[in-house]
């Protein structure tokens, strides 16, 4: 199933800030693209990608993915936690 090329959403301090500017910042695997993970996002959270911007981590880290950036339209987020009391 391709949702399983994204491994993490990333919650960090700096990730939270962007958040409020309706970014999002995923772990991904190395091998998927742009344009993959943009028809990824907007297919299954049903939202639309203005942008994606990814980069690679630092090779100390031994991680086996990329660092995402995906930028959404206004108006649209993603259901980061349940709303269930």
């Amino acid at each position: 199933m391709m949702i399983d090329l994204v491994k993490y959403l990333i919650l960090t301090e700096k990730s939270v800030r962007l958040i409020e500017n309706n970014q999002y910042t995923f772990d991904v695997d190395l091998r998927i693209t742009k344009p993959q993970i943009k028809k990824l996002i907007e297919d299954f959270f049903k939202v639309q990608v203005v942008s994606v911007n990814t980069h690679r981590l630092p090779r100390t880290s031994k991680a086996q993915y990329k660092r995402v950036i995906v930028t959404l339209k206004s108006g649209d987020s993603i259901p980061i936690f349940s709303e269930e009391n």
